[in-house]
């Protein structure tokens, strides 16, 4: 239960700062005549005549792909009163039919093709841009060349029929029903105004307003095409495994023909205004869950262009990975007077608009730990200020960052396609520079080891100004009283820090494992040629399974596993068991806290992290092949001397307590809550931990539960997977591995009847403000595990999916982005469920769960159409090719494999099982697992008025 995940979940409407920032002019006087960043020579930019911008380039990762993007200058930002939202409406106008795609027969087509609707093919929409993008296949030139007609269609020929506008607004209207009606959304309008600062950027977020969208006349949309999709504020960026010429020449064929308006409407540019007062903001809403204080330093932003603008970059990554390396270690020192703590310089509000920011926040576990919580984040702010950082930190810092350059460079021919074109992206819209990895590379590696520790602290000193302030307070409406008053709040701000001195940092000299233990040896090995598997056994009777392979130059990833899990402790030690693994993780290991363990690390390219689950336990590890060794003591160590911390538990225990105390506010979390009683049959082991049962946590038992689970190594498989050599491993794993304590134990799982209940269940709950429902239908029963069921599961998954976006969303008009799961095991006994999940008005719930009924009841009486059966053979062999080139795909399969005891070989012959799936074996599969008898309901709705 970690707050920073949770703080995501619970989307809170300030937004922390990417990574990787961007200084601003007035702090550096940034010098104009610095030589500029070189261009990638590998990347052919062009223009046509009619003003479009075109990026190619060739790349062979992943292969037989290709990235094709098309970028319009044109967001929310430039509609007219009576078109906001309208930027988005067209964005979702241009998948409802286009000159040469009628309707929805563009997605259909490419869903044939085995491009995924969502996941592959996709657009969004921001302030300035609207980009859409199409992932293809590149080794069939009909639907390669067919892409380009497709974003052609999209720049300049979608059809907006009427009854499509008519039929779509529905569809928008449930976005912003499904990402907004709950406090974020009622604090963002609130806080946008502040942040945006009474700019037009507060009056156009991209949504736009509902009232419009139901409203609007379909001229007015049209007209906004006609104004703004134009191809002098378009550009076309295919990077993939493709002839460039060819691409180019495809270009010039489905593009110039694009004309701009005989009198085209100029392009705006709009900024936030600066502010010389301070800019506050006090909220509260009653279903929100945190006490936050988030302060802002707005800057002007710099779009990096010349080699000055990448030194501060540098600098202003190593000050933020040094400024959060001292906020975590106030946390892991214990008695942090906040439970969640970040300051960093970088975009503000996310890149959304052209500003920096110099950003910090601070969560504490109630209204009246705000000002120490606040306080303290902030007084680093001010050590940073006064007295920079010490010479041992930015070593270390450079250490790293110089590590993680290298990596990127030994990668450079493996990178995926999709990271060029995110920079091409930035490059049209903002003009970014665009350097080759080499140049990169060579520049790091020359101008690191020079940026003085003088200069580091002289841009720290200029991230705190006195002008451009931004204060908020978000918290529960039941805190209201204990916040402080505007006034208040900016006197925490102007005190924070009065007496800091210099920070102190206290250097870790002593090594890892001083003394390596008595190596084991390698007892048997047995080849499995057909993919390149080797399998070995210890001496102490672990197995290893091996898979060298090239998808990646740097890496190793691996995992361990073994049977037995949560599922053996007694209930009274229960929830400290639940918690052994993460007290571990977050303890360090041997004599090392996880501060002296994170020094120590400097520079290593190597983690372990293990686990208990429910039914097992184990880790999951990766390193860099010149740290596998490092990786492998780490593992041996987390067997053989994990580390007792006091402090670790107390630190877990505030932050559980801050989640908990006003979880019962949350709509989704009491609705999560109930869904996971009911399909757990009420099972106290599955079932949220509360508040009163924090006191049964021992630190002793957890530890001592940890201990059990993992003394003996003997009954552990363990799965290796990326570059390395077989022969030059086996010495490794006999050191670290095969000197593992073990016997001959081999030990299960107890069955804890964690199932969903029997019969046909409806469960409503009544909770949130706001005309807003959720809604979970749930098939499910026992099962007979094999490869055969599991693919006719898939099957169906897949094409009753595509039949509820085709009912509920496009036919209904009543649902966003439905959506349904499926899920199999055969531990701790066969079971299955498959879900259908949707959020939508509470008016339409009963009419969207019996047209769900329908679909299903439909498959059941006719089976699967021909063409949904293609379209799920299609996606499946195409995602098959590009996951047999991941490490981390083979990671997971392989893994499976040993614990289940399939043949690991069958992955060679998955694509031939796909014919399995027929009419009739879909119709089959409809009737024995999508049963009413066994049929639950699961329905979140406001609360009753």
């Amino acid at each position: 239960m970690k707050l920073n995940y949770l703080l995501v979940s619970a989307c809170i409407a300030f937004t922390i700062a990417a990574c990787s920032p961007k200084m601003a002019d007035q702090k550096m006087g940034t010098n104009a005549q610095s030589p500029a960043i070189p261009i990638d020579s590998s990347v052919n930019i062009g223009k046509l005549p009619n003003g479009l911008t075109y990026y190619i380039r060739k790349n062979v990762e992943p292969k037989k792909r290709a990235e094709l993007y098309l970028v319009n200058k044109v967001g929310s930002i430039v509609e007219n009163d009576d078109q906001q939202g309208l930027a988005h409406f067209t964005e979702h106008m241009a998948f409802n039919g286009t000159k040469d795609f009628p309707k929805n027969e563009l997605v259909s087509y490419l869903q044939k093709a085995g491009v995924r609707f969502g996941a592959d093919l996709n657009a969004y929409t921001g302030f300035n841009q609207t980009v859409y993008q199409l992932p293809l296949p590149t080794d069939s030139t009909a639907v390669f060349e067919k892409g380009f007609d497709i974003l052609a269609n999209w720049a300049g020929y979608v059809s907006f029929d009427d009854k499509e506008i008519d039929q779509e607004r529905g569809v928008i209207v449930e976005e912003d029903r499904q990402r907004g009606k709950n406090a974020q959304e009622r604090m963002s309008k609130q806080l946008l105004p502040v942040l945006l600062a009474n700019s037009k950027y507060a009056e156009r977020i991209p949504i736009g307003k509902v009232e419009i969208l139901q409203s609007f006349k379909y001229e007015t949309i049209k007209q906004f095409y006609k104004d703004w999709y134009r191809p002098d504020l378009q550009a076309v960026i295919a990077v993939g495994d493709f002839d460039v010429k060819q691409v180019e020449n495809l270009i010039k064929q489905n593009f110039s023909d694009l004309k701009n308006p005989a009198n085209p409407r100029k392009r705006e540019k709009y900024s936030i205004p600066a502010n010389e007062q301070p800019l506050v903001k006090i909220i509260t809403d009653p279903e929100f869950p945190y006490n936050i204080a988030a302060i802002t330093y707005k800057h002007a932003e710099e779009v990096e262009t010349n080699e000055e603008q990448l030194k501060t970059k540098i600098m202003t990554g190593l000050i933020n990975t040094m400024l959060g390396a001292r906020l975590t270690e106030i946390v892991q020192k214990g008695n942090a007077p906040f439970i969640f703590a970040q300051s960093n310089y970088g975009a503000f509000q996310g890149g959304l608009v052209d500003l920096d920011a110099f950003n910090s926040i601070a969560v504490s576990k109630d209204a009246k730990g705000l000002e120490a919580a606040l306080s303290a984040v902030l007084a680093e702010n001010v050590r940073m200020k006064k007295f920079g950082f010490t010479q041992s930190e930015l070593d270390r810092a450079k250490t790293n960052l110089q590590t993680g350059i290298d990596k990127q460079f030994k990668e450079k021919d493996k990178t995926k396609s999709a990271a060029f074109v995110q920079q091409y992206v930035e490059n049209f819209l903002k003009g970014e520079a665009i350097p080759s990895l080499d140049y990169v590379h060579q520049f790091y590696t020359q101008n690191l080891s020079k940026l003085s520790l003088e200069a580091i602290n002289q841009l720290a000193a200029t991230f705190v100004t006195d002008n451009n302030l931004v204060a908020i307070v978000q918290a529960p409406e039941k805190e209201k009283e204990n916040l402080p008053s505007e006034e208040g709040l900016l006197s925490w701000v102007k005190n924070a820090g009065a007496n800091v001195t210099p920070y102190v940092d206290n250097a870790v000299t002593k090594p890892l494992m001083a003394t390596k233990p008595k190596a084991g040896s390698v007892t048997a090995e047995k080849k499995v040629d057909a993919i390149g598997v080797t399998e070995l056994t210890l001496s102490n009777g672990i197995k290893v399974v091996l898979k060298p392979t090239d998808f990646k130059n740097d890496q190793i990833i691996f995992a361990a596993t073994s049977k037995g899990g949560t599922s053996l402790a007694s209930d009274a030690d229960f929830r400290s068991a639940e918690m052994a693994s993460q007290l571990v993780s977050s303890s360090g290991i041997s004599e090392f806290d996880e501060i002296q363990l994170g020094k120590l690390l400097t520079g290593k390219v190597a983690s372990v992290n293990p686990y208990i689950s429910t039914y097992r336990e184990g880790m999951s590890g990766s390193a860099s092949p010149k740290d596998l060794e490092t990786a492998l003591q780490l593992a041996n160590l987390y067997f053989t001397m994990p580390r007792k911390d006091d402090k670790v538990l107390k630190t877990a225990l505030e932050e559980m307590r801050t989640v908990l105390s006003n979880r019962l506010t949350q709509p989704t979390a009491v609705y999560q809550d109930t869904a996971t009683a009911v399909l757990n049959s009420y099972k106290a082991r599955a079932q949220q931990v509360k508040i009163e049962e924090l006191n049964q946590i021992n630190l002793d038992k957890a530890i001592s539960f940890y201990k059990e689970r993992f003394a003996n190594a003997g009954d552990f498989t363990f799965t290796f997977v990326g570059n390395f050599k077989v022969e030059e491993i086996k010495p490794l794993l006999a050191t670290y591995l095969g000197s593992l304590p073990a016997n001959t134990n081999k030990e299960n799982f107890k069955d804890l009847g964690l199932e969903p209940i029997k019969g046909a269940i409806t469960k409503k709950v009544y909770k949130g403000l706001e005309d807003k429902a959720t809604v979970t239908l749930v098939y499910h029963g026992n099962y007979n595990y094999s490869d055969q069921n599991n693919l006719q599961l898939d099957a169906l998954k897949a094409i009753l999916d595509i039949k509820i976006t085709e009912r509920l969303r496009e036919k209904e008009s009543g649902v966003y982005s439905p959506g349904v799961g499926v899920s199999y095991n055969d531990e701790p006994k066969g079971n299955y469920s498959m879900s259908i999940y949707f959020s939508c008005a509470t008016a339409n719930v009963d009419k969207l769960i019996a047209a769900a009924v329908d679909e299903v009841s439909k498959l059941q009486q006719n089976g699967a159409t021909a063409e949904d059966i293609q379209k799920f053979k299609a996606e499946e062999k195409r995602q098959l090719e590009l996951q047999v080139r991941e490490n981390g795909f083979w990671l997971g399969y392989l893994q499976d494999a040993y614990t289940t005891g399939k043949n690991p070989a069958d992955i060679l012959t998955y694509e031939k099982t796909l014919d399995q799936v027929s009419v009739a074996s879909t119709k089959a599969t409809a009737n024995q697992y999508l049963k009413s008898s066994d049929f639950i309901k699961l329905i979140l709705l406001p609360e009753k008025k």
